[in-house]
């Protein structure tokens, strides 16, 4: 059954009266100063393609649910990343079903072939030394949260899977991990390497952001206009920390 979101008192108080307004970004560079310490007491993760190295070709997969016509139409229209699990859920039972057994199976190949991202057990070591809570919200299925952690022997608490209803880029599911860790949403950080899920579901909550970008991908001409813009960019995990102590205040 799916998890409602539960909202403390903080966090209402927060979305009601929020303290720090949202901003488009669009004219800031790829990082941007703090100009006085913000207080941070959890990071939030995305999974696939952040805490694991990307393994899942989800354009194929696009294409197999789609079909080549729909999928490129699609694609044209939303330049930051097709939403399928959106998408589909106007759909006929019977085509829901068999869209979700290819989305499946695609992810199903992806775990035989799980790989943790470098650097991210030595930034969650970091985090852990410092007492800083940690989360996880990904789009894929509870199974595969599970095998993560097993495989790589690190929790992450709490680990919102796809199970979690609405799922990014909507902002239930943060919100949901700062009344569980009853903080509020502008002392967390929401890190991933989606501007369609991790980012949009990280400013829409009020949280801070950051979008790992590996091989540049967004720094491309499609990307300047999009809604939602991070508050930081890194091209590795292994940057992440010195961001988080140079710009906040890390107290639990």
């Amino acid at each position: 059954m799916p998890l409602p979101p539960i909202f403390t008192s903080r966090t209402l108080s927060f979305l009601l009266f929020p303290s720090r307004s949202f901003r488009s970004m669009s004219t800031l560079p790829s990082t941007t100063s703090v100009t006085s310490k913000s207080r941070l007491r959890g990071v939030v993760f995305d999974m696939d393609g952040t805490l694991t190295v990307p393994v899942i070709d989800f354009q194929a997969m696009y294409r197999a649910v789609l079909g080549e016509e729909e999928y490129l139409a699609l694609k044209s229209r939303n330049p930051p990343g097709i939403d399928i699990l959106h998408h589909i859920e106007d759909w006929s039972p019977d085509e829901q079903q068999r869209a979700y057994e290819i989305i499946a199976d695609f992810e199903r190949q992806g775990l035989d072939r799980l790989q943790i991202m470098p650097g991210a057990l030595k930034l969650c070591g970091l985090l852990d030394s410092r007492n800083i809570r940690r989360g996880l919200i990904t789009r894929n299925v509870k199974a595969a949260v599970d095998l993560f952690h097993s495989r790589f022997g690190i929790t992450f608490t709490p680990a919102l899977s796809r199970e979690f209803r609405p799922f990014k880029p909507d902002p239930a599911p943060l919100l949901h991990i700062c009344s569980t860790w009853d903080v509020l949403p502008n002392e967390v950080m929401m890190i991933g390497d989606s501007l369609k899920d991790d980012i949009a579901c990280g400013k829409r909550a009020g949280a801070f952001t950051c979008l790992l970008d590996e091989t540049g991908r967004y720094d491309t001409p499609e990307y300047e206009n999009v809604a939602f813009k991070p508050d930081y960019k890194v091209s590795s995990l292994a940057e992440v920390y010195s961001v988080l102590e140079t710009n906040f205040d890390l107290i639990p």
